[in-house]
């Protein structure tokens, strides 16, 4: 079959153009109405806030979908996008002071809530996973953008704007801020804060990005050196908020490699002659490191010479590895009684484990049914001849 190069792009172009469906005028207006933070828009967001908060306490991750499915976080934060895209710099003025009695509301509700809230989670994971964002936070944050004001500008809306509430998550770590102030923890606040900034940085990139590609109408009569001082300061903002989240996304990378071979050395060096290991460690000390605990007869140095050769080819080095002993002395008997019971303590875990994911499942699938309800709900019925 002969190439025919003018043939492929016309299909191409058919299934990517996307000028026949954009309305930039009606987008500019709806984004320049949802910046406003008064009234309902006010309360609604700091009822979301304590719903959201009430999810992070609990560790319940349906209810912190859901309060960001409420919340009408976005509309400020793409207003800034629009207004340094098209010079219009009262609407950036107004969207800035939205933005910073959005923020001042959220992390107030949550402070309040946490502060007399009596649970205390001894693992809080939802409010951990808001304290280490990495550069995959930044591409979640910049497509998600993307993908929120190309669905602004379309002529016939439909629930990506839910989905993208979802994905970019500007909720949570407002509300993880809100748990570090009432606890006074600077972990909690800062990481926390340095991924809402990020999520705020890159949906203004994204929004300022497809104003400009979409030709939205610009404000005529505006100091272009001004507009290009703004542009520079945005570009500057864009590279120090990305700098550190690419060395949290490698520090991350390397923990879960260290991690991953942590796990295969205690696999295969379980039992050593009469010594077992029955639990591990990792952590950061200058550099990463792993203690293992082991009991039974004491360690010869051949044993650890053979736990040393074993770890270093799963990438362990010597220095890494803390071998910890307890229990020295056993008999055989006895040996054999505490492995039987570290087996029974590890199925019964794992059985455990088990039940938590089917559960886990069924909420996931009763929130997937919720989600779809959603969408029918809101799809509008087509237009009949």
């Amino acid at each position: 079959m002969k190439w025919n190069k003018e043939y492929y792009r016309r299909v191409i172009q058919h299934y990517v153009n996307i000028d026949d469906d954009i309305d930039t005028e009606n987008a500019a207006k709806r984004i320049k109405d949802a910046i406003w933070f008064r009234g309902p828009n006010a309360w609604i967001l700091a009822f979301s806030i304590i719903i959201a908060s009430v999810g992070l306490n609990v560790n319940s991750t349906a209810v912190i979908i859901g309060a960001m499915l409420i919340s009408p976080l976005m509309g400020p934060i793409i207003g800034i996008g629009l207004a340094i895209g098209t010079n219009d710099f009262e609407l950036l003025k107004n969207a800035l002071k939205s933005f910073l009695v959005m923020v001042l509301i959220s992390v107030a509700a949550s402070t309040l809530f946490f502060l007399l809230s009596p649970l205390r989670l001894v693992n809080p994971t939802e409010l951990v996973a808001r304290t280490s964002p990495t550069i995959y936070d930044v591409l979640i944050a910049l497509f998600g953008g993307l993908a929120g004001i190309l669905e602004n500008s379309r002529k016939e809306r439909g629930t990506v704007l839910s989905g993208v509430a979802i994905a970019t998550a500007l909720m949570p770590p407002l509300c993880t801020a809100g748990y570090g102030l009432a606890h006074l923890n600077p972990h909690f606040f800062f990481g926390a804060l340095y991924l809402f900034i990020i999520n705020t940085v890159f949906i203004i990139l994204a929004t300022y990005v497809m104003v400009k590609y979409l030709n939205f109408n610009t404000v005529k009569g505006i100091d272009q050196d001004r507009a290009t001082r703004r542009r520079n300061l945005m570009t500057c903002i864009v590279l120090i908020v990305t700098l550190p989240s690419i060395f949290t996304a490698f520090n991350l990378i390397k923990a879960s490699n260290f991690e991953r071979d942590v796990q295969a050395f205690v696999s295969e060096n379980k039992l050593v002659g009469r010594t077992y290991i029955y639990d591990y460690r990792t952590f950061r000390d200058h550099g990463q490191k792993v203690e293992i605990s082991v009991t039974g007869e004491r360690m010869s140095q051949e044993k650890r010479d053979i736990l040393t050769k074993s770890a270093a080819e799963h990438g362990i080095k010597q220095k890494q590895l803390i071998i910890k002993e307890k229990a020295f002395g056993m008999t055989e008997n006895e040996m054999r009684s505490l492995i039987k019971g570290i087996y029974d303590k590890t199925e019964q875990e794992l059985s455990s484990k088990d039940a938590r994911i089917v559960k886990l499942q069924a909420r996931l699938d009763s929130l997937s049914e919720v989600v779809k309800s959603l969408a029918e709900g809101t799809r509008e019925p087509e237009n009949k001849e």
